[in-house]
């Protein structure tokens, strides 16, 4: 257990990020058939209002473009940068994305509390600090856009009769 700050800070940065590529790289490789439907982590709740409430509480709208999307870092991902054509399961494919990359900020997000292994209590609370920091927004963001997007394919099932993606 190191108490040196510098060593524990060199650990600590070597940790995010194998952590940050392991697990991005685990979730890419997930089937998109484990991720067509939201689980009880990702479902989108009544008080998100179709993603209304992150733009009426964090004007969601005016940063969330600021931040970096890595959705294509790994060959065969996509981007999110962009809604695709609502031709040919663009939709579908973009709601399954972002459940995937929602998952991968949950993942690394949970992460924060083993730092409290290794460094010191100011060290370990700036760690806390920083998973926080470093994936709510993207979970923010990943939300958001999934809710529009379901919201889009619920008024097109309704119209042809068809059964949305959820």
């Amino acid at each position: 257990m190191p108490t040196d700050e510098g060593t524990a800070l060199v650990i600590d940065l070597a940790v995010w990020t194998v952590a940050g590529l392991s697990v991005g790289f685990a979730h890419h490789r997930l089937p998109t058939t484990r991720l067509r439907k939201d689980g009880s982590l990702t479902r989108i709740r009544g008080w998100e209002r179709d993603g209304g409430w992150y733009q009426c509480t964090f004007r969601i709208r005016t940063w969330k473009d600021l931040l970096p999307d890595a959705g294509a870092f790994f060959r065969g991902g996509l981007s999110k940068r962009s809604l695709p054509s609502p031709d040919g399961g663009g939709l579908e494919r973009f709601a399954v994305e972002t459940r995937r990359a929602e998952r991968v900020h949950w993942c690394l997000l949970s992460l924060g509390p083993v730092f409290w292994l290794w460094n010191p209590p100011a060290l370990a609370m700036v760690m806390t600090a920083y998973a926080v920091i470093a994936n709510v927004p993207f979970i923010m963001v990943q939300r958001f856009n999934r809710a529009r997007v379901l919201r889009i394919l619920r008024r097109r099932a309704a119209s042809v009769g068809a059964s949305p993606l959820h």
